[in-house]
């Protein structure tokens, strides 16, 4: 037997009756294939020119992908949760050990819900992990549920919402100025913008509580003329007390954002995005792979 490059052996054979020697093909090593599948960006039809097999053939050796869930030994975790999607109905939602960037739960979901990420939490608890920390991408409901842990709302994502309710360059002063002082909130202490956002609200109440004057809306009391201005100033009041967990506990490395945790989702949709066309049993299978061997 020789080795042709591929990671398989190629069986030659030699005919007693004529003595002509001939190759019997290439056998494939299907962890091989496995790994090939996963960590190269090799699609099926790929791998079936590689290893000269039909792709049904590949498609049989990825059965063997067998996830088993490993528990980590390290029970002090502080950790982030999020979810992220595949199109309207195929998230992955994962609760993540931020100090060693290791996956600890996981589900497929089809879209979020507190009472999902209360039962990974629920789970590490059962587990014996001690929870120090949580970093939330800001819902409501879901930080009033956790209230018993120290919960850190993504200042990454305070961004983005006030961003979405003022947009990119907003014309007005108050918006212009409160959109500068969100964007700068990762580079200031609480004390600092807390201040600040004290000051906004001092220098533009008047616009912020301003209501339309007109006499022909009929309402008892009238809508706010800036309801986005207002919407996006109520955002950051209503979420100040989780904007700086990470601060209040600088003792317990407490990350301020999930940009970990986003991370990881970019890493494993690149991986994803090689296979596209896949099935939903088949991309779970990948995604399990994947987060086995990396996460």
């Amino acid at each position: 037997m020789v080795h042709d490059g591929l990671r398989g052996r190629i069986q030659r054979y030699k005919c007693k009756d004529c003595g002509r020697r001939f190759d019997g093909g290439l056998r494939r090593d299907k962890a091989q294939v496995i790994t090939d599948y996963i960590e190269g960006k090799q699609t099926m039809v790929q791998l079936a020119r590689k290893y000269r097999v039909s792709t049904k053939t590949i498609s049989r050796d990825l059965t063997g992908m067998r996830y088993v869930q490993k528990i980590s030994k390290y029970k002090q975790v502080i950790i982030q949760m999020d979810t992220t999607y595949w199109g309207r109905r195929f998230g992955l939602m994962v609760i993540k050990d931020s100090l060693r960037n290791r996956i600890l739960w996981r589900k497929y979901v089809t879209h979020e819900t507190i009472a999902d990420y209360l039962e990974g939490v629920a789970w590490l608890e059962e587990q014996g992990f001690k929870i120090y920390g949580i970093v939330i991408d800001g819902m409501w409901g879901l930080m009033q549920a956790l209230s018993r842990y120290p919960v850190q709302m993504c200042q990454f994502h305070q961004q983005m919402i006030v961003r979405r309710y003022l947009a990119e360059d907003p014309d007005l002063d108050a918006a212009r100025d409160l959109l500068d002082l969100v964007n700068a909130i990762t580079v200031m202490d609480k004390e600092s913008f807390i201040g600040a956002f004290n000051e906004w609200y001092e220098r533009y109440k008047d616009i912020l509580n301003e209501r339309v004057h007109d006499k022909r809306i009929k309402r008892i009391t009238p809508p706010y003329m800036r309801p986005r201005l207002r919407s996006a100033y109520l955002s950051l009041r209503r979420h100040m007390s989780w904007l700086w967990t990470f601060y209040d506990y600088n003792d317990r490395v407490i990350p301020n954002t999930n940009n970990g945790l986003e991370g990881i989702f970019s890493d494993i949709k690149s991986k994803v995005r090689v296979h596209s066309g896949i099935n939903k049993e088949h991309r779970k299978k990948l995604i399990d792979e994947y987060i086995s061997r990396h996460y």
